[in-house]
């Protein structure tokens, strides 16, 4: 009954022109690599970058309750998905150029939003994103769901105006897992979804918190960690007790860990666990819809 206009130009009576739905796909995924490297970050990889057409789209999603922006948003981030679980060889794919399958199912697990900010939205844009991109690997043939098994524990303070260092300080132990989540993280290998990466602090802290709770429960079942996990206190972290990170036990090939030599966050090649397979809330890698100029992409030599 009301007039539409495009998320990313304003053109009228659409929801998403055809120029600005090819934007959001139109460079194809790409590795992201932020600099500095935030200590335990997965592998990003990006469907576009945030700028322009991309930037209006995502804001008009996250900001203006533009919610039909959903599903071609949660398009692009299921080709990023794609992208890094072939990276990580979960699975085989049918033929050439499919995404590779993993029998056990992969769990989207979003960055969630602070609740304030979800009440003033209306809406998780993370969350909503992820259950489109789940539907569109489903329909493509990969077994997917979302687990938004993430909440943050204390309140942060504002991201923008912080750099990278400082968005890494005021993340770190702000978030953890649900109650009853490890329960839902047996369910698959995890892989990290979020709308934007500029310092990678969020995926980084996401990650530690998966790790973590995983860590600490197959401690509690007696298990040997198979995934190499190790858990190290962060002195001085907000959130008291569980305030841990877990930097080791990547389960992909080629994960490496900074040695000084090179640019930080880039060094020694850590070997896969045996057998190459990944476990039951294991971080695979990390996917979002765009990434932020300021996150240099990958092949930079």
């Amino acid at each position: 009954m009301l007039p539409a206009e495009c998320g990313g130009c304003g053109s009228p009576r659409t929801v998403l022109c055809p120029r600005c739905r090819t934007a959001l796909g139109a460079a194809g995924p790409f590795r992201v690599r932020p600099v500095p490297r935030p200590p335990g970050l997965p592998a990003v990889h990006a469907a576009a970058r945030y700028a322009d057409e991309v930037r209006a789209v995502l804001l008009a999603h996250k900001e203006r309750g533009a919610l039909a922006l959903a599903r071609p948003l949660g398009s692009a981030l299921a080709g990023a998905v794609r992208a890094g679980l072939g990276e990580a060889g979960v699975g085989e794919g049918e033929g050439e150029g499919e995404a590779p399958r993993s029998p056990a199912g992969v769990l989207l697990v979003p960055v969630p939003s602070a609740r304030a900010a979800v009440r003033a939205r209306g809406h998780d844009p993370a969350r909503r994103i992820a259950l489109a991109a789940a539907g569109e690997l489903r329909r493509a043939g990969v077994s997917a769901r979302v687990a938004a098994v993430l909440r943050q524990r204390r309140a942060v303070a504002d991201q923008s105006g912080l750099d990278a260092r400082g968005r890494l300080d005021n993340l770190v132990g702000a978030l953890t897992v649900v109650p009853g989540g490890v329960r839902v993280l047996r369910g698959g290998p995890v892989v990290l979804v979020d709308d934007v990466v500029t310092t990678g602090a969020s995926l980084a802290e996401a990650a530690r918190a998966v790790r973590a709770a995983t860590a600490a429960e197959r401690a509690v079942r007696g298990e040997s960690g198979g995934s190499g996990d190790r858990a190290e206190e962060v002195v001085g972290a907000p959130g008291g007790v569980g305030a841990t990170a877990v930097y080791a036990g990547f389960c992909r090939e080629g994960r490496k860990e900074s040695s000084g030599a090179e640019e930080e966050g880039v060094g020694e090649v850590r070997e896969p666990p045996p057998g190459g397979a990944c476990g039951a809330g294991d971080v695979l890698c990390a996917a979002v819809v765009a990434a932020s100029p300021d996150s240099p992409e990958i092949n930079r030599n």
